[in-house]
């Protein structure tokens, strides 16, 4: 059964770090079936540590020297968010730092606090880069922040902001700009065939952004010629709009997209939220899949799945700090299972797992 224990120092982490399991296998697409695990959740808050003392959902996961590493999110009753770390030689059972590893510093964290990471590494040098939401309670900026252990972080300013986002607005059924209002990258852990990295970010529709290091982005230029939709006439960074009646309210993407076994393709985790059709419940979120063809987004999705992934199912998913939520930011292949770690209600972290 999962259990928890805490401890004042992490494991050595360092760019000799070897990452991934030792028996990875590449996926087909898609990845699954799942089956939550009937233990969850595996991290719940804990009242006595004030970080997390309210709140734990959404990690970002990774695997490090034969043990699985999440980085989650904790709150405390004010709503404050921080980065916690644990870590795992099974996949079910974690030890926590017993402090965070990433805290409100800047200016634009200041209230809400930092929120929501996502994990990649370099590989030509081992540098962690994760993308989180800086939150202030009035403007979502993504930001980014490396490390070389897990624990010790350098920020870097909001990735866009003079970014105009569009989000659908439900009351009135017209999109409308939101200024500076970015969220949610899952950057791909290869460079495409320009040499850049590619991020694919949102959180109303998906859009995508370029890099040379994985650190400073840059949205595309208008090309029509190249437009997977109407939508791009408006944001030519567009990826994905909402196609299913089960994400018709808004996408975000997961985890780092996850190469295919024919090297060709990478698979992209992804979450959504409806306004309520089909037997889905206003507002309630799912988890799916996309294939995705990294040297031609500007094309869109190759593939997406026509039901969810994952679904909502559990009490502690029906009930929480937001109701009929399951939300992923972290999967990992590890001992022969696919583990995809989800929050639960954005209250509990909970874990899906699937055969290799």
């Amino acid at each position: 059964m999962p259990s928890t224990a805490y401890a004042s120092t992490p494991p050595v982490i360092s760019a000799a770090s070897r990452e991934g399991d030792a028996n990875y296998q590449a996926p087909t697409f898609p990845l699954g079936p799942f089956t939550k695990c009937k233990h969850n959740p595996l991290l719940t808050p804990n009242p006595a540590n004030e970080f997390e003392s309210a709140y734990i959902y959404n990690a970002a996961a990774i695997v490090l020297d034969d043990r699985v590493f999440l980085l989650y999110r904790a709150q405390t009753a004010a709503l404050c968010s921080s980065i916690g770390l644990a870590w795992s030689d099974d996949g079910y059972s974690f030890t926590r730092l017993d402090k965070p590893v990433l805290v409100a510093s800047e200016a634009w964290e200041q209230g809400g606090g930092v929120e929501d990471p996502r994990i990649v590494r370099r590989r030509d040098d081992g540098l962690f880069v994760m993308t989180y939401t800086a939150w202030d309670f009035k403007v979502p900026r993504m930001c980014v922040a490396t490390s070389a252990d897990l624990v010790h972080w350098t920020k870097y300013p909001p990735a866009f902001p003079d970014i105009e986002d569009v989000e659908y607005d439900e009351h009135t059924g017209r999109t409308r700009i939101r200024k500076g209002h970015s969220k949610s990258g899952a950057i791909f852990p290869e460079k495409n065939k320009h040499g850049q990295y590619e991020m694919i970010f949102g959180d109303s529709f998906l859009l995508r952004a370029t890099s040379p290091d994985m650190i400073h982005w840059t949205l595309p230029s208008p090309s029509p010629s190249s437009a997977p939709s109407a939508l791009s006439a408006f944001n030519p960074a567009s990826f994905a709009e909402r196609v299913h009646p089960w994400e018709s309210r808004l996408l975000e993407p997961g985890p780092a997209p996850i190469k295919t076994r024919d090297g060709r393709h990478h698979i992209l985790v992804y979450n959504a939220a409806t306004l309520g059709s089909a037997g889905y419940r206003n507002s309630q979120y799912s988890i799916s899949q996309m294939l995705v063809d990294l040297n031609n987004l500007e094309q869109g999705p190759v593939a997406r799945l026509e039901q969810p992934t994952i679904v909502v199912s559990a009490d502690n998913e029906r009930t929480g700090l937001v109701n009929e939520v399951v939300f992923c930011e972290g999967v990992v292949q590890f001992h022969g299972q696919w583990f995809l770690y989800f929050g639960q209600a954005d209250s509990e972290l909970g874990v899906a797992t699937a055969p290799v």
